[in-house]
C-alpha cells in the first residue's frame, strides 16, 4: 500500500537475489566500501546502481554521462543527503525520458567482465609494465 514500509532484518540468500533481479536500480550509498559485491551483483542482473564514490564502488561504477552515452550507474561524491538525492534524480530521469539509452547502461553491466580472469590479467600485464 502506499506509505507502508516492510523491514526484513535477515540473510537469505535466495530472497537478495530475486531483489537484485527484479529492481530497476540500486542504492548503495556507502561511507566506505573497500571493495564492493553489491554493486557488482546488481549489474550482473541488470540492475543499474546509484553509489557514494568511495572504495570499489568508485573502481567499478563509472558515472553516467549524458552527453556521450557512457558510464554503468549513477555516483556522487559526498556523503551528503542532497548528493544522493540528485544522483536518484537524474537515474529517474533517464529512466523516464530516455529509456532507450537506459536500457544501453543495463546491457553494458550486464556484459561487464569482472571475472578473475579479467583481473589476473590486467595484475600480470601490471607486473609486466613495472619490471625491469
Amino acid at each position: 500500500n502506499k506509505g507502508s514500509v516492510c523491514a526484513y532484518i535477515s540473510y537469505n540468500e535466495a530472497l537478495a537475489h530475486l531483489i537484485y533481479a527484479g529492481a530497476d536500480a540500486l542504492m548503495v550509498p556507502s561511507l566506505f566500501e573497500p571493495c564492493g559485491l553489491t554493486q557488482l551483483i546488481a549489474m550482473r542482473y541488470g540492475t543499474v546502481p546509484i553509489v557514494r564514490e568511495t572504495g570499489g564502488l568508485k573502481d567499478t561504477v563509472q558515472p553516467y554521462n549524458e552527453y556521450t552515452d557512457e558510464g554503468n550507474g549513477f555516483t556522487f561524491d559526498r556523503y551528503e543527503a542532497g548528493l544522493l538525492q540528485d544522483a536518484i534524480n537524474r537515474a529517474k530521469t533517464l529512466y523516464f525520458t530516455g529509456r532507450e539509452r537506459w536500457d544501453r547502461m543495463v546491457l553494458r553491466d550486464m556484459d561487464k567482465d569482472v571475472s578473475w580472469a579479467n583481473s589476473a590479467r590486467q595484475y600480470r600485464d601490471l607486473y609486466l609494465e613495472l619490471r625491469p
